[in-house]
């Protein structure tokens, strides 16, 4: 192919990668994919029709597109951002769909893992004689479904760990109180992130100081607020808990040890939450890789935790987060202050060769950092 040809496919693969983000941490257990037909004029390429992953999965962004398209689609060209599907479950094969709609070529940024598809998306579109591109742009696409492809392949969800620190590595004045350290421009992407994560997750030493209520509160995106999730081995949530009190607004799951009291676990269901037994570790703690890969048998692909120190020192640790955002206050708390790791500094994220930072912006007085496992 020609480099023209390569920068073209590029834009236009691009333009496919924005869309599928439309509903990011809404279409779980599926990924999130777009789909561009596009066909020819004599001004160059030409989108015929768009089409993205629905909430909660349905419908596939190439039913949606193809759809828009008709008998348009004859001849054109699809740009998708995952390989199209070849089994049949709740729907029937894209890779079919688009045989049928009669399309020339279809362009794919990556494979899809899925032991289902397995590249059979690729051959079954090539055996009806349709030209195939694969790898454009390959990168951009994992990172968007980082969460999916983590499920497969590792059982559990893609953690990404949240952190609002001040200057000295504090996260709180005292163990146990609420402290509020982030700015109002902090504050708002943390809430962009609760929107495009499937679930936010917190451990009871969060839920006992800051009796948060885990949505997003952005203006206009209310629906958007994901699965609360609360690490409770006992089930002593209160129940005047603002999440227990809020359950209308999203849901609340509650991880349980097996030990946990039946009649409190009772009282819970009785109140909307669902229960989510995981294994006990050694030290009476719920194991934290067998809880994550209880949510990845829920459905979740993309964990979003708002810890203390404790859970994000322990998540650490095992060896259990993938991606670290983390929010750095221009002011200190002190030597009194909890600090998020043992040196009061950025624990892994600066000091061992796990993590790579990978971007850093400024929101208002506050700096976010970025950090993702390497490779």
């Amino acid at each position: 192919m020609s480099q023209i040809g390569e920068e073209r496919d590029g834009r236009l693969m691009a333009a496919a990668l924005s869309i599928a983000r439309r509903n990011l941490g809404r279409v779980w257990p599926n990924p999130a994919v777009g789909c561009l037909v596009v066909g020819e004029d004599e001004g160059g390429p030409s989108i015929i029709a768009r089409g993205w992953t629905g909430v909660g999965g349905r419908p596939h962004a190439e039913t949606k597109a193809l759809g828009g398209a008709g008998t348009a689609a004859r001849g054109a060209t699809c740009y998708v951002t995952l390989e199209p599907c070849a089994h049949t479950g709740l729907t029937p094969p894209c890779a079919e769909a688009l045989v049928r709609a009669g399309v020339s070529r279809v362009v794919t940024a990556i494979e899809d893992p899925d032991p289902r598809v397995g590249d059979r998306g690729h051959a079954m579109l090539r055996a009806a004689g349709i030209e195939v591109t694969t790898g454009c742009r390959a990168e951009a696409a994992a990172e968007l479904n980082a969460g999916f492809f983590t499920r497969v392949r590792l059982g559990r969800p893609h953690v990404t760990l949240k952190l609002a620190l001040s200057r000295d590595g504090r996260i709180a004045a005292r163990p146990g109180e609420r402290t509020r350290i982030s700015g109002d421009e902090a504050e708002r992407a943390v809430h962009m992130m609760r929107a495009r994560a499937d679930a936010v997750l917190i451990g009871t030493g969060t839920l006992r100081a800051d009796d948060p209520e885990l949505t997003c509160r952005l203006p206009g995106m209310a629906d958007w607020s994901p699965v609360r999730v609360v690490l409770d081995a006992r089930a002593e949530i209160a129940p005047d808990a603002r999440l227990v009190r809020t359950i209308d607004l999203a849901p609340v799951w509650l991880v349980v040890a097996e030990s946990a009291d039946a009649a409190r676990r009772g009282a819970l269901e009785a109140a909307g939450i669902r229960i989510i037994e995981a294994p006990e570790a050694r030290d009476g703690r719920l194991d934290l890789a067998a809880t994550l890969t209880c949510l990845g048998d829920a459905g979740i692909t993309r964990l979003m935790v708002e810890a203390g120190a404790r859970l994000g020192q322990s998540l650490a640790r095992a060896d259990l987060v993938d991606e670290a955002v983390l929010f750095i206050a221009g002011d200190e708390i002190g030597g009194g202050g909890l600090a998020a790791f043992p040196d009061g500094g950025l624990g892994p994220f600066a000091d061992d060769g796990r993590f790579a930072l990978v971007g850093t912006d400024a929101l208002g007085r506050d700096r976010r950092h970025i950090y993702r496992r390497r490779r």
